[in-house]
């Protein structure tokens, strides 16, 4: 063989190799282009729980993308009020925010639907009808209109309903409070008698101390202990009949998150599921130790009457009908979500319930 010849070929051929990876890097960089985003957020840092999803959300692809997608967290208040994070998502302002659909229903009523709605489903069945009963991909579609795309990213499970001055024992006791409450909830407390305030998370406790509302719901024991509601009124009643298992969305502009490379959009959503499934443990493993707290500090625990929650029941179920006759939006969501919602609580009460049951029996027998 020609030596020469043969390096000279040889030399050919890693000129062309090297070609080829030269080609290729400009390929790999733009599938892993170096961004920093901005998420506003709609809580308070104090409440690490719920805010904590947020960070779960920037660490996870942080890491996914050895530092190539940034995503820095705000607190409520340190960019746009907590009430605006959607808007300033939808504006450009932010790229992202983790909030809850049902702060928005003054735009439409159907941001409920994302979030949770009075007598509506438990957080398993939240979860599944965004997962796999088609839920997400509804919302998406409606949130389109609003130049923004969700991907459900925290859960509470279901909630306490809330703190109140005086005892609730009859229908009655509830016309004329003035009552911080978010989304629909309002609307049909409204129905009752009640007088519903929006207000954010932040300000609730100074509210509530200077009179200004006479009750306040807002998530359950581990959060209102951090928030010191029980220092101002005594009375704590459970179930939040108007939030079973609420949703807590990462909002993205719809145009931002659509240029993505296809990688960092499943890395994105992978760890906006992780967030939302470590907030839902996060409070079931703390809630308890809270409530003992509380209790213990002189908080009296009450649960609303049956009378009450039927009541309650039939007005939300007017409150849909109306809503569905006179908004499209409304209608095709809540008919998604109450279809699910049938089947759902059938098989609930065979296996879950039976089982939960007996074992919350034991527990009471202290055999558990």
């Amino acid at each position: 063989m020609n030596r020469r010849k043969f390096f000279q070929q040889a030399g050919a051929a890693g000129l062309g190799a090297a070609a080829s990876v030269a080609l290729a890097a400009p390929a790999i960089a733009q599938e892993n282009p170096k961004l920093n985003w901005r998420l506003t957020s709609s809580f308070p840092k104090s409440l690490d729980i719920i805010f904590g999803a947020a960070t779960d959300i920037a660490q996870s692809v942080s890491e996914a993308t050895d530092g190539n997608f940034t995503i820095t967290p705000f607190a409520a208040g340190e960019i746009v009020p907590p009430l605006q994070a959607a808007d300033a998502v939808a504006a450009g302002t932010v790229e992202m925010a983790h909030t809850c659909c049902y702060y928005y229903i003054g735009k439409d009523p159907a941001f409920a639907l994302g979030t949770a709605i009075p007598f509506g489903l438990n957080a398993r069945m939240t979860n599944a009808w965004f997962t796999a009963g088609g839920g997400n991909e509804l919302l998406n579609e409606f949130l389109a209109g609003h130049k923004l795309y969700a991907l459900p990213a925290g859960n509470t499970g279901a909630q306490m309903g809330g703190w109140y001055r005086k005892e609730i024992r009859t229908i009655d006791d509830l016309k004329g409070l003035k009552m911080r409450i978010a989304g629909l909830a309002g609307e049909v407390m409204s129905k009752v008698g009640v007088t519903p305030q929006q207000i954010a998370g932040s300000d609730v406790y100074a509210a509530l101390e200077k009179g200004t509302i006479d009750a306040t719901e807002f998530v359950g024991p581990y959060d209102d202990l951090k928030l010191g509601f029980h220092k101002v009124a005594r009375y704590y009643y459970y179930p939040a009949w108007w939030e079973g298992g609420p949703a807590v969305h990462a909002f993205f502009n719809s145009d931002k998150f659509n240029e993505l490379p296809a990688n960092y959009k499943r890395i994105l959503t992978d760890a906006c599921a992780a967030a939302n499934a470590r907030m839902l443990a996060r409070y079931d493993a703390s809630n308890a130790a809270a409530l003992r707290q509380l209790v213990a500090q002189g908080t009296e625990l009450r649960a609303f009457g049956s009378d009450i929650l039927d009541v309650c029941h039939k007005a939300a179920l007017e409150t849909y009908a109306d809503l569905s006759a006179k908004n499209e939006n409304f209608k095709k969501l809540y008919d998604s979500q109450q279809a699910f919602k049938k089947d759902a609580y059938l098989w609930a009460q065979v296996a879950e319930y039976g089982f939960d049951t007996y074992m919350m029996i034991q527990q009471r027998q202290g055999t558990l």
